[in-house]
């Protein structure tokens, strides 16, 4: 039982942080919902799109958190601090080469065979949304520094902070109170941005003054720039990063594809998703939860410890998703009520959230996984695993049954629902293998 407690003390408060990330999607999607199906569906396609530039960042920023749980498990303080200041050299780098990059991609968007009207309120809502990596990323650095180290509340307060912010101003912005114009979706991305840069000067603001990281605040100057450094957190960053992307590049080609079937379909596609998000991020949470729990038991030597603080997640994850599973069901024609009011997309969204229901465990299986296995700093196999399942499985079968067994968004959402599972499956099995590996080793080298 102390390592479900451990798991699940740790585990909380990031989940409660990772539901204001997520909680600012569903606000961005019920503020603007209210407005009509057409801004919902381009907050829906810019959000997707979006998606794909932040995994590729937060990717590498989340490979600080096991080198740091582990430099903590040693009592290595000076490595923990070294590698902050490398990862944030890191993650400063890539997010302006991912602004440039994806801002001059934005006229690109008319070539995805979208409604001329949902592209044209997407663009405005997207450039905000691109310059909000800045903020993110320098916030992240700090925020997963602050995790490996077992810190998981500071990062929560922050975030529930930020996303209440964003909350008043989209209310503000988007409908116009307290002396504004209304500003529609601009103002909804705007009210994004501007809790980001919040969340990026308090985070900084926390780990600069708190007294409990006096230790780690030395040599912020060009020694203590690694290069053995930033090659061990791109070793793990690197493939995080393509695991993460691989997942959410599939379901955002998912709303592009669903896009091309109607603003009604992708509405609700965009409703089932806000919805599945909510729960993903308890699992989520459970798997930065694995990394870090794992992370400390490699590093101090305690390799079962690390096998069972695995499993704990996975049995927790098992459990929470089955239940949202059940929610899902149950309250499918309702839950789409709170995001609009349009008959047609709650019939539609309805039937996904059947399909959400379904993969529930799937989905929250495989990111608890791949936290355990960031952990023990088995990354290369599982990026070909997510690989394989969402690209060369799920999407195409997905594809398939959408344009040629005319299921429409449903046969995409079948796919979807294929590539979890193969992920969940492969990912578990993984797990175990590594982990009773290790301690094999372990074991053939003190004998």
């Amino acid at each position: 039982m102390a390592h479900y407690r451990q798991t699940f003390k740790l585990a909380m408060p990031v989940v409660l942080g990772q539901a204001g990330h997520i909680t600012v999607s569903v606000a961005d999607s019920m503020m603007v919902g209210r407005t009509g199906a057409i801004p919902l569906a381009a907050v829906s396609l810019a959000t997707g799109l979006f998606s794909i530039m932040l995994v590729i960042g937060l990717g590498f920023a989340y490979g600080l958190t096991p080198l740091v749980a582990a430099a903590d498990g040693r009592h290595d303080q000076r490595e923990s601090s070294v590698l902050l200041k490398n990862s944030l050299l890191i993650n400063v780098l890539l997010a302006t080469v991912l602004v440039i990059v994806f801002w001059q991609m934005l006229p690109l968007m008319h070539l995805l065979k979208q409604k001329p009207e949902v592209i044209e309120q997407a663009i405005p809502f997207m450039q905000l949304l691109v310059l909000s990596l800045l903020p993110l990323m320098f916030f992240s650095a700090f925020k997963q520094f602050a995790e490996g180290l077992s810190d998981t509340v500071t990062a929560m307060y922050i975030t529930l902070a930020a996303n209440a912010i964003n909350i008043l101003l989209n209310y503000t912005w988007v409908y116009g109170h307290w002396g504004f114009e209304p500003m529609g979706i601009k103002g909804s991305g705007l009210a994004t941005f501007t809790a980001r840069c919040l969340m990026a000067v308090a985070m900084f603001g926390y780990v600069w003054f708190a007294k409990k990281f006096r230790p780690y605040r030395f040599g912020w100057n060009m020694e203590f720039i690694s290069w053995a450094k930033i090659k061990h957190l791109l070793y793990i960053g690197v493939p995080v990063s393509m695991q993460m992307t691989f997942e959410v590049a599939a379901f955002s080609t998912a709303a592009v594809l669903v896009g091309q079937l109607g603003s009604n379909e992708l509405a609700a596609h965009q409703i089932a998703l806000n919805m599945a998000a909510v729960t993903y991020m308890m699992a989520s949470g459970l798997g930065a939860a694995a990394t870090v729990r794992v992370g400390n038991g490699v590093g101090s030597g305690d390799l079962h410890s690390s096998r069972m603080a695995g499993f704990s997640a996975l049995h927790i994850v098992v459990a929470f998703m089955g239940l949202m599973g059940i929610v899902f069901t149950i309250g499918r024609f309702w839950l789409p009520t709170f995001y609009i009011d349009n008959t047609e997309v709650i019939k539609v969204a309805s039937s996904l959230l059947i399909i959400a229901a379904i993969f529930q465990i799937s989905d929250g299986v495989q990111v608890v996984c791949l936290g355990a296995l960031r952990g023990l700093s088995d990354v290369k196999i599982p990026t070909a695993i997510t690989l394989v399942a969402y690209w060369v499985l799920g999407l195409p079968i997905g594809y398939a049954l959408a344009v040629y067994a005319n299921m429409g968004v449903q046969g995409i959402w079948y796919g979807l629902l294929l590539g979890l599972a193969i992920a969940a499956t492969l990912l578990t099995l993984r797990f175990n293998h590594i982990s009773r590996q290790k301690i094999q080793e372990q074991t053939v080298i003190t004998a």
